[in-house]
């Protein structure tokens, strides 16, 4: 059976697995599916008469102090904060498996000076390095957000990748295809990469709950997705002056984002169980 099938079919049959991955799996449908049958998230039907209702049938969220429905505006955030983390993750990853494998498999100069750099990076805090490149931005484009997250996570993605090609590097079946003269690409794509997409997969897992964090955070800084758009942080930074007036402005995004980062958690950690039984 494929490792990376094995791992998955296994976290599954772990509790903790099962729930994280039904729980996420609903927020995605949620996210995806949600924003075609709900209102228009930036509308403002009647801004004296219905802002800051509480929560109804007609608006199972509330409103907030514009009379936007805060249930379309979780959903169409949840679409926005899942997709940064999606495609952020994806880049961080491709990066740091790229880095990983080249430094593990040449070794020498090469794993030197990128283990170098990489102790450099790691370093710097990540969040102190995106404010200080996102703080020159009045506003910046979500593509822009997406490739800094992206670029400034890799690091420890690389160094456990690194350590994987090491390991592996020194396996009997690399040994016997270097000795029938196979090249360091077919090499790195046909035995170290398949090798190490397990600890990939769980790198990718738990780095979603940070970058959906990551991005909040951002966003409630106001340096994250840009206005009007909505996203779950930018959600928090409005509901701040409504903390007593409207509570639930703040209340459902707040929960969105914890229900998501503890899902991706969950099914992490029961994934990093079933690749590694030995750290359970």
């Amino acid at each position: 059976m494929n490792p990376v099938v094995d791992a998955l079919a296994r976290s599954w049959r772990d509790p903790r697995g099962r729930a994280g991955a039904i729980m996420l799996g609903a927020i995605a449908a949620g996210a995806a599916v949600g924003p075609i049958f709900l209102p228009d998230p930036l509308a403002q039907p009647c801004v004296l008469e219905c802002r800051n209702l509480a929560p109804s049938w007609a608006h199972p969220f509330g409103t907030d102090d514009l009379s936007r429905d805060i249930l379309s505006r979780v959903a169409t955030g949840g679409r926005i904060s899942l997709a940064v983390a999606t495609l952020a993750v994806g880049l961080s990853v491709t990066l740091g498996a790229a880095m990983g494998l080249v430094a593990g498999y040449w070794g020498g100069t090469v794993d030197a000076g990128l283990m170098r750099l990489v102790d450099a990076a790691l370093a710097i805090p990540r969040l102190f390095l995106l404010l200080l490149v996102l703080a020159v931005w009045d506003q910046v484009p979500m593509p822009v957000l997406i490739v800094l997250i992206g670029v400034t996570g890799w690091f420890g993605t690389g160094r456990l990748v690194r350590g994987e090609a090491l390991r592996l590097r020194e396996e009997s079946y690399v040994r016997a295809a270097e000795a029938l003269g196979a090249n360091r690409r077919r090499i790195i794509f046909r035995h170290l990469l398949p090798n190490t997409a397990g600890p990939l997969l769980v790198a990718a897992t738990l780095g979603v709950g940070d970058v959906i964090l990551l991005e909040a955070g951002l966003s409630f800084l106001g340096l994250g997705v840009p206005l009007p758009t909505p996203s779950w942080g930018g959600m928090i930074l409005d509901a701040k002056s409504l903390l007593f007036t409207a509570p639930w402005a703040g209340i459902f995004p707040g929960l969105a984002i914890v229900m998501t980062v503890l899902s991706a958690n969950l099914f992490g950690d029961a994934l990093r169980d079933a690749v590694d039984p030995r750290g359970a």
